[in-house]
């Protein structure tokens, strides 16, 4: 349970950052990454179930590729929102 929590958080972390390097001017931070990278990772999940691609290797790099895509669908929409 609590390697868990520990693993989405990391996995959060990761994709968050990345993700905030990518769209530039959207970073908020290392627990607003954190937040936007789980978040990315749900709306990836949702997104790319069973239509995603295949990422081979280890599971915890295939969950920081969809979180990461998720996370920069995510930030994207927000850069939109608040420019608008």
């Amino acid at each position: 349970m609590i390697e868990s929590i520990i693993i989405w958080l990391i996995v959060g972390a990761i994709a968050g950052w990345l993700a905030g390097l990518v769209v530039k001017g959207a970073g908020f931070g290392l627990v607003g990454d954190i937040i936007v990278g789980i978040i990315g990772a749900v709306i990836a999940g949702w997104l790319l179930v069973g239509y995603g691609p295949v990422i081979p290797g280890p599971a915890i790099i295939g969950q920081i590729v969809y979180a990461f895509i998720g996370a920069v669908i995510l930030l994207v929409i927000i850069k939109l929102v608040k420019r608008a």
